[in-house]
């Protein structure tokens, strides 16, 4: 099968595979299975009226992410596509592996890909106009402590620079978010509600940064960068805290099931983070091909400009039948590369 850029091409794998697409386990994309639940229905205004900025999104998103210096974007994505037209600076390092986008973004532009685990990486972020992290990183779940990264955004922005962190999987442990420091010079931090709220159809994000960038995204983007059954849906799931504190320790119970279950089979323990545990090996297209077979889509990186290694990214099962699913698949795979 083509090595892909993004998990979650099931019907890709369904036809590649001639296994129709009910019977997949999808474990590829690292999205909360259990998503945010929303009515069945919403109000008939939000399909026939203009999206309206005074309908309670920007303060729920506020409230919930700590800062009122945001601008609602549809997906993250959006925002990631859009910030090298608005930012100054040609020497852009970002880490490996990590999102690829990013790095697709940025290509125009003299990039470094910088290991995460790196010992010179203070040296070269005081080489660069620019750093782009994912944090925690995507795939491998490594993490910078909130003091190193609030050094780097001192000095950056004391050359004009500017550190951007995409924080798609930083909810269930948000004391580690610099949200709250938005606005500060040389700051961007990009939010998603596709990972931790499951709603990544929804296509809903938030820049957080400071105004002047706002703006000449504002410029970029347009208006109505939201629908408005988008916004409806967003107000409500960033208003439900009751749900949100359930569902983050849900989620970290979850993940560390999934660690437990990998190192059953001898293939643990695994970093990652609340919503995915990453698997570096050596056979891992094996695996990933074995898995397939069985139905279990999981994903896959093989070295190459934006990865250095063999591995798997495992996203969490759905219910009890997908965890006793993949616990028996595991079994089959193994025994093809033991």
């Amino acid at each position: 099968m083509p090595m892909l850029e993004h998990g979650g091409r099931l019907r890709q794998a369904a036809a590649h595979y001639a296994i129709p697409l009910a019977d997949w386990l999808d474990l590829s994309t690292g999205i909360n299975p259990d998503s945010y639940p929303l009515p069945a229905t919403l109000p008939a205004a939000a399909w026939q009226r203009l999206p309206e900025d005074d309908d309670g999104l920007e303060a729920a998103a506020a409230r919930y992410y700590g800062s009122s210096e945001l601008l609602p974007v549809a997906g993250s994505q959006a925002a990631i596509q859009a910030l090298p037209a608005v930012l100054p600076g040609e020497r852009v390092a970002l880490l490996t592996p990590s999102y690829v986008e990013h790095a697709h973004a940025w290509r125009q532009r003299q990039c470094s890909l910088v290991r995460s685990d790196d010992e010179q990486l203070e040296q070269l972020v005081a080489a660069h106009d620019i750093v782009v992290l994912v944090h925690p990183n995507n795939p491998d779940g490594s993490r910078f402590t909130p003091a190193r990264l609030r050094a780097w955004r001192q000095q950056l922005a004391a050359r004009g620079g500017w550190l951007v962190i995409d924080e798609a999987f930083i909810d269930t442990e948000a004391e580690n978010s610099l949200c709250a420091d938005a606005g500060t010079p040389g700051l961007i931090v990009l939010r998603s509600l596709g990972k931790f709220f499951g709603l990544a159809g929804a296509r809903v994000g938030f820049v957080f940064a400071p105004a002047e960038v706002r703006k000449r995204l504002t410029g970029l983007l347009g208006p109505w960068t939201l629908s408005g059954p988008a916004r409806w849906a967003a107000r409500l799931a960033l208003a439900d805290t009751a749900w949100q504190e359930q569902t983050r320790q849900q989620l970290v119970n979850a993940s560390q099931r999934l660690d437990a279950l990998l190192t059953s089979h001898g293939l643990g323990p695994c970093p990652g983070c609340a919503l995915f545990r990453y698997l570096s090996h050596p056979q891992a297209s094996v695996l990933h091909e074995a898995l397939a077979r069985q139905g279990i889509l999981v994903r896959l990186f093989t070295p190459g400009r934006y990865h250095r290694q063999h591995a798997l990214r495992f996203g969490l099962p759905t219910d009890d039948a997908g965890w006793a699913r993949l616990d028996q698949a595991l079994r089959i795979a193994l025994k093809e590369i033991r």
